[in-house]
C-alpha cells in the first residue's frame, strides 16, 4: 500500500496472470470508475454498476491482488479503493509466450466494450447540442512507415490527452462547459517482414 498520494504515473504490466485478472467486464468497469472518481468504496461501486456490494468487493479484491488498485485512506468506517497509478500499459513479455494470449484476451474484450459504447452513443444521440457539432469521429488511415516512425506515432497518440490530466479527480480543473470525453486509437503494422503475403513497394 502506498502511504501518500505520490503514485507512479505509469504502470507497466507484462505478467500474464495480472493481465488476465483485468480481462473481465466488471473489473474493467470498476477500474474505469475508480480512475474517473479517484477513489470509491465497494458500496459506491455497487451503486454505480448495479451489482451487489459483495460482488463488487470480490472483484475489487481481485484487482488489488493483481496490483491495479490499493486501499485509499480510510474514511471513518468506510474503506475506499483507488488506482495504484494514473495510467497503465499492458505489454507482451518476450520471454513468456503465454503473455501474448493474455494480452489478446484483454484487447479483445476492451475493443468490444469500446465498440459497443460508441455504437450506443450513436444510437441514442441523433443530434448534438449547439456548440458540440463535429466533436464525434471514427477515423482510420493506411500508410507506410518504418518501425521508428510507428513508435513515434504511438508515443504521440499516447500523450494526446495529457493536457487533460487531473480533471477527473479535481473538478476545479475543468473549464466551464467541459464534458467527459473518450479517445480510442489503434496503431499496428499490417504485416512483418517474412509474413505470408507481405506487401512489397
Amino acid at each position: 500500500m502506498t502511504t501518500n498520494d505520490e503514485r507512479p504515473a505509469g504502470l507497466h504490466v507484462t505478467d500474464p496472470d495480472r493481465i488476465r485478472a483485468l480481462a473481465h467486464p466488471l473489473r474493467l468497469e470498476l477500474l474505469e470508475y475508480l480512475e474517473d472518481v479517484g477513489q470509491a468504496t465497494a458500496t459506491d461501486c455497487a451503486a454505480h454498476t448495479g451489482e451487489s456490494v459483495a460482488n463488487c468487493s470480490f472483484h475489487l479484491r481481485t484487482l488489488a491482488k493483481a496490483g491495479f488498485i490499493e486501499p485509499a485512506a480510510q474514511r471513518g468506517r468506510e474503506k475506499p479503493w483507488r488506482p495504484t497509478a494514473t495510467q497503465r500499459r499492458m505489454d507482451v513479455d518476450g520471454d513468456d509466450p503465454s503473455s501474448i494470449h493474455a494480452v489478446r484476451e484483454l484487447v479483445g474484450l476492451s475493443l468490444l466494450r469500446e465498440a459497443e459504447r460508441f455504437r450506443q452513443f450513436l444510437a441514442t444521440h441523433d443530434t448534438r447540442p449547439a456548440g458540440w457539432e463535429d466533436t464525434v469521429a471514427l477515423n482510420s488511415a493506411r500508410f507506410w512507415a518504418t518501425a521508428d516512425e510507428m513508435r513515434e506515432l504511438v508515443a504521440a497518440i499516447t500523450t494526446l490527452t495529457d493536457r487533460f490530466a487531473g480533471r477527473s479527480e479535481d473538478p476545479s480543473l475543468r473549464p466551464e462547459g467541459a464534458r467527459p470525453g473518450r479517445l480510442v486509437a489503434m496503431v499496428n503494422p499490417d504485416s512483418f517482414p517474412g509474413d505470408e503475403g507481405d506487401e512489397q513497394p
